[in-house]
């Protein structure tokens, strides 16, 4: 009775488990066709996207902003950490371009749409990025991926830092 007891629930078990397990491997089997679809999707929109992309960052090398004009543009002064100094130059009329000495150098540089709000002006060619925010300002190197002047302030953002103490 015992011998009986045991077959049947090891029957019983091996029923249970084999439709199981069946159903793992159909899911697996099913997943590995849909893996490959989506791992050969992103590679053929990248190779497609990739000599787009190698256009549009050629012509972005190839930007010329110009001369910057500084005449009659309101000047700023920045100072910022480890002794660096910055002016700025920007037009009254004109916000879609500003000049910035850096290393006795004047720079043209566009502005940039952001979506936080932040003051973004780039000049490709040179690699410059500059970002102006109210509390402080920063200069990047956009081709080395560096920060080249961090901490930046202004008279007005100075004063700004030292009434929130």
């Amino acid at each position: 009775m015992k011998k009986l007891l045991c077959a049947f629930l090891l029957i019983g078990m091996s029923s249970a488990i084999a439709p199981a397990f069946a159903q793992s491997t159909s899911k697996e089997a099913a997943k590995k066709p849909a893996t490959k679809t989506v791992k050969k999707a992103p590679a053929k929109a990248a190779a497609a996207a990739t000599p787009a992309a190698a256009a549009a960052a050629g012509d972005d090398d190839q930007e010329d902003l110009g001369e910057a004009n500084i005449e009659g543009s309101t000047v700023t002064h920045y100072n910022c950490e480890l002794g660096n100094k910055i002016t700025t130059y920007n037009n009254v009329g004109d916000d879609k371009y500003m000049a910035i000495r850096w290393q006795n150098k004047v720079h043209r540089l566009g502005r940039i749409g952001t979506s936080t709000g932040a003051n973004r002006f780039e000049n490709r060619k040179a690699g410059l990025v500059w970002i102006n925010i109210p509390s402080k300002a920063m200069l990047l190197d956009s081709k080395k991926g560096q920060q080249l002047a961090n901490e930046c302030r202004n008279p007005d953002q100075v004063k700004a830092q030292a009434a929130k103490g």
